[in-house]
């Protein structure tokens, strides 16, 4: 079971809660409707999101197998064969699909399989595509989004699309960054890093970082209420402690990022927290 789940990579499953910002954001969480087909769909996204994972071993399990971490996948280890691995994928595929159509339209299915075609796209070669490779990357983030807002029926603001989409790209050069950092730009397991500088990385994911902190406060000013201010410094707060974790030693990889830095979950729930206040206490 445990060579299962790291296969579906059930741990990263936490990306989807961007399927929630929508209906979160659109102050309409507490409709017991529009809730349970979200997390439907926040089901269905996972699933979609696994076959993207099991494409992309199957894809890299011979550049897997050189790799200290990646070795230890499934598929690459042997513990799982490239057929059972293919028929898991077939039932995932067609599970996700059933549960859009389901909770919402063609339009949930469409976004559904545009993230799989993009995603298989990538694994078939646009992964050794300079800026191509983030900008997929960055797509799956604002797909998850975009199909949040299909399944849940509500409409979201454009600076939280644009919050979203530049913070995306920050996450995505600064996972570059630290590859190159910890494994150089041989090639040997990424062969995009050949294409990439240091520098280059360094100065656009601080652009995006500093265009996702205005986006986000153009959002925050857009509210009616000026308590929605408190909220600006604490996300830049945070995007501090993430880029300080990023400099160090960790590979770059945002679950793995927040997931072993106490200080940054102590932050993100703090915002959430505040945001919960912010959104349905003042309505109160």
């Amino acid at each position: 079971m445990k060579d299962f789940l790291k296969l579906l990579r059930v741990k990263h499953w936490v990306k989807n809660i961007l399927v929630v910002v929508p209906l979160f954001f659109s102050q309409n969480l507490l409709q017991r409707e529009l809730w349970i087909s979200t997390i439907i769909g926040v089901i269905s996204f996972s699933l979609i999101s696994s076959c993207v994972y099991i494409v992309n071993d199957i894809q890299d399990v011979e550049k897997d197998r050189l790799h200290p971490k990646k070795k230890y996948r499934p598929i690459a280890s042997g513990a799982i064969s490239v057929k059972l691995a293919t028929v898991i994928f077939v039932v995932c595929l067609f599970v996700s699909l059933a549960l859009s159509y389901g909770v919402a339209s063609m339009n949930a299915v469409g976004i559904v399989l545009l993230y799989l075609i993009l995603n298989i796209a990538y694994s078939k070669g646009l992964k050794n595509k300079a800026l191509i490779d983030v900008v997929i990357l960055t797509s799956g983030f604002f797909l998850r989004v975009a199909y949040g807002a299909v399944i849940s029926h509500v409409e979201i603001s454009a600076w939280l699309y644009l919050t979203v989409i530049s913070g995306a790209f920050y996450l995505g050069f600064g996972k570059r960054r630290n590859e190159m950092q910890q494994q150089g730009s041989d090639g040997t397991t990424r062969k995009v890093l050949k294409s990439y500088s240091l520098s280059f990385l360094d100065k656009n994911m601080y652009v995006c970082l500093a265009l996702t902190n205005m986006f986000y406060a153009l959002w925050a000013t857009s509210k009616e209420s000026q308590a929605y201010f408190i909220s600006v410094p604490l996300v830049m707060i945070i995007f501090m402690q993430y880029s300080l974790d990023i400099e160090g030693d960790s590979d770059g990889d945002p679950v793995e990022v927040i997931g072993q830095d106490k200080t940054l979950i102590c932050l993100v729930l703090l915002y959430a927290i505040l945001m919960v206040t912010l959104l349905y206490g003042l309505r109160l």
